[in-house]
């Protein structure tokens, strides 16, 4: 199937979980349980909008693997998997502040973000109406306008967005870091959702983004569209980005951010 044939299908996927998930926001939300700590939960609604994903997927693409972050893995024989995320800022949605998403990407090879190859992707806010889409080498767009990255700035002068774990610990250590890098840019945003922080970037609401820990669903199809905007995506060192590392910015600011976070022994 082509991209744009790819790019189709998760966007009218990713807008009818939407709005299954916004609809359930406005009926009120019920903790199903919590994963990594007591401050890290899952809603009901994202367990309901992953299954309405999964069935859609598969009632059209029978035979493609599925990477969900709440129902797991299923191998395919395609060669192609889906990468979900079905709320991501769930706690943003628990609370309802209205920053979270609906994230679908395929990708080619392994579902794992040191060898995949992302095809297509599609992030959107429920809430906003936002709707952002890329597919590889075809461009990242927000509804129809083509997105690219905002001019370089000097470090000095960007607006760095991030986010923080749910363990204290993790925390902890991410705390560190902001503080010693928050003199030496315009300011930091945390605003709760990876995808969306990325798609801040391709958008240039963000100069640039970092993170640790982050899960393939947290990624795939936002790294994607940022790259597309023509940001630079990476991990530590030039390597893939992935769970220990992800950096997005315009090059030049990224590569005087992945200094400056090094000297911070990020």
């Amino acid at each position: 199937m082509p991209n744009d044939e790819l790019i189709d299908l998760a966007r009218d996927i990713a807008v009818r979980a939407g709005e299954l998930a916004h609809r359930r926001r406005v009926e009120g939300v019920e903790i199903a349980d919590h994963k990594s700590s007591p401050v890290d939960v899952v809603t009901l609604a994202d367990r309901e909008t992953e299954n309405l994903i999964r069935s859609l997927i598969a009632d059209a693409r029978p035979d493609d693997g599925f990477l969900g972050e709440e129902g797991g893995a299923e191998q395919g024989s395609s060669g192609l998997t889906w990468v979900v995320d079905p709320i991501d800022g769930t706690v943003n949605y628990l609370y309802g502040i209205p920053s979270w998403a609906v994230s679908i990407a395929v990708v080619e090879g392994d579902p794992d973000p040191l060898t995949w190859r992302a095809l297509a992707g599609c992030v959107t806010n429920p809430v906003t109406g936002e709707i952002y889409t890329a597919t590889d080498a075809g461009g990242a767009f927000s509804g129809n306008q083509q997105l690219r990255v905002v001019e370089p700035v000097s470090l000095a002068q960007a607006l760095i967005g991030t986010g923080f774990g749910y363990a204290a610990e993790v925390r902890r250590e991410q705390g560190r870091v902001v503080a010693g890098l928050l003199p030496l840019v315009r300011d930091i945003r945390r605003f709760g959702a990876a995808s969306l922080d990325l798609c801040a970037v391709a958008t240039g609401r963000l100069n640039g983004y970092f993170e640790s820990g982050l899960k393939p669903w947290d990624h795939a199809a936002a790294a994607l569209i940022a790259r597309e905007a023509g940001a630079v995506v990476t991990g530590r060192d030039g390597a893939p980005a992935d769970h220990a590392f992800l950096l997005a910015a315009p090059r030049e600011l990224a590569s005087t951010l992945e200094r400056a976070l090094a000297d911070l022994a990020v």
